[in-house]
């Protein structure tokens, strides 16, 4: 589209997932769709399921008529299905509690958040998916199983190959160790031998932040054992 208009003597600039554009505003005031309560862009008929792509262009260009009215109507299951309560109002997301955000951040994860995280490694889409333009668009595809273990036994550069694409905070494969051990905190059966073994191997980390929380995933599993 891009080179369609500079070959039309105009210039143009391609935005992918940039931060030199608020690309779900420009969408909003382009008339693709209107915001739903979780902040996401609803497209007509599509729901949220797509990835925003942009060419800022001198061309001058029809626009469509904007904005695109409200769908959302009284539906507050976003709102509901949030896991921590992190839409504070509708179209207000509080990031220190929204998990997506939370599994990329630095630092530790919160321990107010840590069995609300589930077995999610990477990534949290409960709002997306309770949402019923989504419900009814195509389902995602599906991210597929990932060994929590055996990523807990990886070295660096095997992490960094397999989930290399992720959003991972200052490319340090220990955060994605860390959401690993809160991982199999919340999922590991008490007389799963490899799994406490590797819990056990983790507390004796040389890495404080690692250490901490092999250590509330090992308090987790034995919480979960006494009932």
């Amino acid at each position: 589209m891009a080179e369609h208009v500079r070959n039309a003597g105009w210039r143009a600039v391609v935005l992918v997932d940039d931060n030199a554009l608020v690309d779900r505003e420009a969408a909003y005031r382009a008339g693709l769709g209107w915001y739903g309560k979780n902040s996401n862009l609803l497209l007509p008929g599509r729901g949220s399921w797509f990835v925003l792509g942009s060419v800022v262009t001198t061309a001058l260009l029809d626009v469509n008529d904007a904005p695109v009215a409200d769908g959302c109507g009284a539906c507050r299951r976003c709102i509901d299905g949030c896991p921590t309560g992190a839409i504070v109002a509708p179209g207000v997301v509080d990031a220190r509690r929204c998990l997506a955000w939370l599994l990329q951040a630095r630092g530790d994860f919160p321990i107010e958040h840590r069995a609300a995280l589930g077995d999610r490694l990477y990534g949290c889409d409960e709002c997306q998916e309770v949402c019923p333009p989504n419900r009814r668009a195509a389902p995602a595809e599906d991210a597929g199983f990932i060994d929590v273990v055996e990523l807990l036994d990886a070295d660096d550069e095997t992490i960094l190959e397999r989930h290399g694409r992720w959003y991972i905070a200052d490319r340090d494969p220990r955060y994605v160790r860390r959401n690993a051990l809160v991982v199999l905190g919340n999922t590991a059966a008490p007389d799963d031998a490899v799994a406490m073994t590797m819990l056990a191997r983790y507390r004796r980390s040389a890495d404080s932040m690692l250490r901490s929380h092999a250590a509330w995933a090992t308090d987790r599993v034995a919480e979960r054992a006494r009932g």
